[in-house]
């Protein structure tokens, strides 16, 4: 009879998920694979979605994705829309201190200035020529925002960031920002000879996640539940699998 217990206890689980109000995470629309492919307005894969899909279960709660420009997402914190939030760090936020609480850093994002297989790097970012950069609407980039300010730098900004990669990789600019994770997979889709080059680290930054403080959702749970994943190794697992993926994609085969 243990596994009629068993099965009950699920059950009964499933029903209490059921009976309890979503989890409300916010997806930004500018991201692109690996964090995350969005299909008809919501997500379907990704680490982004990984990651927020396994929280979830952890929590026994339903997910609820909400894709929306990075602009918007201030007025849907603002507004409660919004439980969870990642990869973003304290300084990127305006809302009060007492809104939200906030995990310790959990993932690592790399920014890089990168050119296509045709440019190269002066020998110095201070020697770089004045120009337009591809770059992310709504993105900060603190390593050249004094260029940005005083004009010596005009941003050309895309919705997203396959669209910087895409339009750099047709000539519209010469030079553009990139995260790590965004230009690997978005190589791994190129011939060898036609990839683009990562010349320099703009930025290293370290990210968590941004959980509403509010009696309907368990948040202390979710940063409890959070570094739990982190501390065994959960979230490098998602991270690892993706850039297999990658790997994959761009290992050449027998009839290329």
């Amino acid at each position: 009879m243990r596994w009629v217990f068993s099965l009950l206890l699920l059950y009964v689980g499933q029903l209490s998920a059921q009976s309890l109000p979503p989890l409300r995470f916010a997806i930004t629309d500018s991201w692109s694979m690996p964090l995350v492919r969005v299909e008809y307005g919501q997500p379907v894969e990704g680490i982004v979605f990984d990651l927020m899909n396994r929280l979830a279960s952890h929590l026994q709660r339903r997910p609820e994705y909400h894709v929306l420009p990075r602009l918007r997402l201030q007025a849907a914190m603002q507004r409660g829309g919004i439980d969870v939030r990642c990869f973003v760090m304290p300084s990127w936020s305006t809302e009060p201190s007492d809104t939200f609480s906030w995990t310790p850093p959990l993932f690592q994002q790399r920014d890089w200035l990168v050119a296509d297989h045709r440019h190269t790097l002066p020998a110095s970012l201070a020697t770089l020529p004045s120009q337009t950069i591809g770059t992310v609407l709504g993105f900060q980039y603190p390593t050249l925002q004094a260029q940005f300010d005083s004009g010596y730098f005009e941003r050309d900004d895309a919705r997203t960031q396959l669209q910087v990669l895409q339009m750099l990789q047709a000539g519209r600019y010469r030079y553009a920002i990139s995260n790590q994770a965004s230009l690997d997979w978005f190589n791994s889709q190129l011939p060898p000879d036609e990839r683009l080059q990562p010349l320099l680290v703009l930025e290293e930054q370290q990210l968590g996640c941004m959980v509403r403080n509010d009696p309907s959702i368990p948040t202390q749970g979710i940063l409890q539940t959070l570094q739990r994943m982190k501390q065994s190794g959960e979230i490098e697992q998602v991270f690892e699998r993706y850039s297999h993926l990658s790997s994959s994609a761009a290992a050449p085969t027998d009839n290329q």
